[in-house]
């Protein structure tokens, strides 16, 4: 989530990488459509964020402190059947969209992950949405992608993660404990080019990519649009 251009990237490369991650469900016979399981990504990211177990001395705290205090990574894989139920034996917290199924775990070194993650694929997790997508709810939060990238699904479930961690780092306790109490509702829509401008301008949270996969080092991805950030002052991250 750091650019490389970022005058902090060096001193967070230079702390030992974490990473923080996600596997989702794909059964071959009934995969989840693309944007449910983008959305169902986003608030798994706000879900452990939110997480009594990473605060204090929580089980969990050291392991956050630590991939905070370097790059903030996010891998997604993907898991059927008895993957999927291997996966689901170790700590951490499955989310559920509407058929979707996302399983955050506490981070890890980047270059040492549980074994029954590891073993998963990171590609494959080309989704499709079968039916369109509904507009959003008129002013409800919403996480913008960039209409001129094409991104995998599993890519574009790490930027809507990185956008909702933003969007978090941004709230005030009580505007999170908010979001919290109404099941972190969210949409994630792909802007039109003339939005997708005024967006980037607006002072909200903005995603620029490390470019480790797919897309170019420094790319604007998703704007995480709130309604308690619209008109706060810009704040770079």
């Amino acid at each position: 989530m750091t650019s490389p251009v970022d005058p902090a990237a060096a001193e967070r490369d230079a702390a030992p990488q974490f990473v923080l991650p996600l596997v989702v469900n794909i059964e071959k016979a009934e995969p989840p459509a693309r944007t449910d399981a983008l959305e169902t990504s986003a608030r798994a990211v706000l879900t452990f964020l939110a997480d009594p177990r990473v605060e204090g001395d929580g089980e969990w705290a050291k392991a956050l402190r630590s991939w905070t205090d370097g790059r903030i990574r996010k891998v997604v894989r993907r898991a059927r059947g008895a993957e999927w139920r291997r996966a689901e034996a170790l700590a951490g917290i499955t989310v559920h969209g509407e058929r979707a199924r996302v399983r955050v775990f506490p981070p890890v070194p980047v270059d040492d992950w549980p074994r029954d993650l590891a073993r998963l694929q990171v590609s494959g997790t080309d989704l499709a949405d079968p039916e369109p997508v509904a507009p959003p709810h008129t002013g409800g939060p919403v996480l913008w992608l960039n209409p001129e990238l094409e991104m995998s699904a599993g890519k574009a479930m790490a930027q809507v993660g990185h956008a909702a961690q933003l969007a978090w780092w941004r709230l005030s306790p009580a505007e999170r404990h908010a979001w919290e109490g109404d099941g972190f509702r969210l949409a994630v829509r792909t802007a039109a080019a003339e939005r997708w401008g005024r967006l980037t301008d607006s002072g909200l949270p903005v995603v620029r990519d490390a470019g480790f996969t797919e897309i170019a080092p420094g790319s604007c991805t998703v704007v995480a649009d709130l309604p308690a950030l619209r008109g706060q002052p810009q704040i770079m991250l």
